[in-house]
């Protein structure tokens, strides 16, 4: 799939955070229990917060059309 421009859009600093407390929680669709709720969401806030602070811009992919919404975030 080749990515232009036209087809990325910018990710909101929620859905970064969201997708890194994800990561913090799960290891593909398998739960990691050595890494607390609470601390995910915290430590996805601090490192968005860095990242736009450090200038980084972060594009998302259009979502995939035709299936059922997956309850996992989207990729950043």
């Amino acid at each position: 799939m080749t990515l232009t421009r036209e087809t990325l859009s910018l990710a909101t600093a929620e859905e970064i955070a969201e997708a890194i407390a994800f990561a913090l929680r799960y290891s593909g669709r398998k739960r990691v229990h050595d890494a607390a709720e609470m601390m995910s969401q915290i430590v996805a806030k601090r490192l968005v917060a860095h990242l736009e602070r450090s200038g980084f811009v972060v594009m998302k992919r259009p979502p995939i059309g035709g299936s059922a919404a997956i309850s996992s975030p989207p990729r950043a």
